[in-house]
């Protein structure tokens, strides 16, 4: 083998590498195509399109002490960049954000978005409130690949959520967006 064809095996094998890796990220915290929110939190309401599924809750708007801590922390890192394997201010990835925000309030998960899918007890959308986790199948199926916290239930049931979302970092994004609408599995309290 020459010089030349050397130097054209390590480039595919550099360009492999790279495919695997940016599969890897996809399908570890799913692809969001939501809108990122600016660092402060807005009240709008993401109008709904005729063929998303109703994932509203009708919860009361009383949130626990220990919650509204547990969210302000969340909010501090609204901004952070999205990085795979992540779980520092430096850079997240999904389930990096939820494992950092919770054990600063002194609770502990599974660091994998799919094992903290097993963790507290299943609830219904329609029962979920500030502080529960939501889970998505961001690759399509019904296998786990992202998790975000309820953030904000909004006075018409919207739900609104914080997460690592792999193209805009920690946003807030919402379930009446067709992409996480679609994307959405089920609801799991652990607080």
């Amino acid at each position: 083998m020459n010089k030349e064809q050397c130097f054209s095996e390590i480039k595919l094998y550099k360009k492999l590498a790279v495919l695997a890796l940016s599969s890897a990220i996809i399908i570890s915290c799913g692809s969001s195509k939501s809108v990122a929110e600016s660092k402060k939190t807005s009240s709008k309401t993401v109008s709904k399109s005729e063929n998303l599924r109703k994932l509203d809750s009708d919860f009361d708007g009383k949130v626990a002490g220990s919650v509204k801590s547990l969210l302000k922390d969340a909010e501090r890192y609204l901004g952070t960049p999205y990085k795979f394997g992540g779980n520092s201010s430096s850079g997240f990835d999904c389930s990096g954000f939820t494992v950092k925000v919770f054990q600063e309030n002194n609770f502990n998960l599974p660091r994998r978005s799919s094992d903290q899918a097993d963790a507290g007890k299943s609830i219904d959308i329609k029962t979920v409130k500030p502080g529960d986790l939501l889970f998505f199948a961001t690759s399509g199926g019904s296998r786990v690949s992202h998790v975000g916290i309820v953030h904000t239930i909004e006075n018409d049931g919207e739900v609104k959520f914080i997460h690592a979302s792999t193209s805009k970092g920690v946003i807030i994004s919402s379930l009446n967006e067709k992409y996480w609408n679609k994307a959405y599995l089920h609801a799991q309290r652990v607080l």
